[in-house]
């Protein structure tokens, strides 16, 4: 029904682009997005990124394996600004000797993404960590809801370019639930080799932070979606919007530059976005809103060490937990 009244104003006024303001029912699960996101000055840091890179070791390393696994302690700003309402996708419907009109109608909600570190650490240890402070990410992209014409129940999607030469198009599904999230364990394994991080040789890098060893105390990269769930800790969340996307969909893909596609390729891209509604308000008695998210990008490069045709796939992670700073 709500989705009627949505199409219904949408083909009302016709296409138009405009500021985003938050909790415009036209933008239906994507309302609450439009405006600033951030890393608290007071809670700062939580957003943490691991990625294995192909990388020539130097004699003698601890770790004689061609690859390093780097490490990531990163504050973020992560901005909605523009919604493009009405975005007509033009088709036909045939039924017997008739042909009717059967358009589709999208809202686009545009973001730009911003990642600073302010940690890092490799193993092996190299001189290409980069410094404090340096921007290490950039991405402008786009979330749509599609209100109407929809296959399998996929109502939004996600359009990102990455500077390093990557796009991507996810497909996914939005909800809205009560109180929290439920935050899946993932590993950060490599698969294809044997995940036994303590005793196989050749996950020495990822051991080199694993257990009492945790990256600044904190992140374990067997196991990183363990800190959402400690952030959420005493935290008084009323309602959760999640916005699930997938690359490996039917029409979904990442497509890459040659140089990515040879040395280290981007094949899969799964994240997921919880938006949190608190019991708590702001200084203007509005809620406060939390986001998070957890991302995971796979990397294929190096045969398989498990006796399975193909190429190992290396789990590119990274997640955050977000405030909204500003709907503006």
């Amino acid at each position: 029904m709500q989705n009627k009244i949505r199409l219904a104003n949408v083909q009302a006024v016709g296409r138009e682009v405009s500021k985003a303001v938050a909790g415009t029912e036209i933008l239906g699960p994507l309302k609450l997005l439009p405006g600033v996101w951030a890393n608290l000055p007071n809670l700062p840091g939580r957003g943490w990124n691991m990625i294995a890179l192909p990388f020539a070791t130097p004699p003698g390393s601890p770790f004689p394996f061609n690859y390093r696994l780097l490490l990531n302690q990163y504050n973020e700003e992560l901005r909605f600004s523009t919604v493009d309402s009405g975005v007509p996708n033009r088709g036909i419907e045939r039924c017997r000797n008739l042909v009717d009109e059967a358009d589709q109608f999208v809202i686009a909600l545009d973001y730009q993404q911003t990642i600073h570190q302010i940690a890092v650490a490799d193993a092996p240890k190299s001189d290409l960590q980069g410094k404090i402070g340096a921007a290490i990410h950039f991405e402008p992209g786009l979330w749509l809801n599609m209100i109407n014409e929809t296959q399998d129940g996929l109502d939004i999607a996600r359009l990102g370019t990455i500077p390093h030469g990557d796009s991507l198009l996810a497909m996914g599904r939005a909800c809205t639930i009560d109180g929290p999230p439920n935050i899946p364990v993932i590993s950060g394994l490599p698969i294809g080799v044997t995940p036994d991080i303590d005793n196989n040789p050749y996950l020495g890098p990822y051991k080199a932070f694993h257990g009492p060893a945790k990256f600044e105390g904190l992140f374990d990269p067997a196991i990183p979606n363990d800190l959402l769930a400690a952030a959420n800790q005493g935290v008084d969340i009323a309602r959760t919007t999640i916005l699930d996307v997938d690359t490996d969909i039917p029409t979904g893909g990442i497509h890459n530059i040659p140089f990515v596609v040879k040395q280290a390729n981007a094949t899969r891209m799964h994240s997921t976005f919880w938006i949190q509604e608190l019991n708590q308000t702001d200084a203007f008695g509005k809620p406060i809103l939390r986001l998070q998210y957890s991302q995971v990008v796979f990397l294929d490069f190096f045969p398989r060490a498990d006796g399975q045709p193909g190429l190992i796939r290396w789990p590119h992670v990274s997640i955050n937990t977000l405030q909204k700073v500003s709907d503006a």
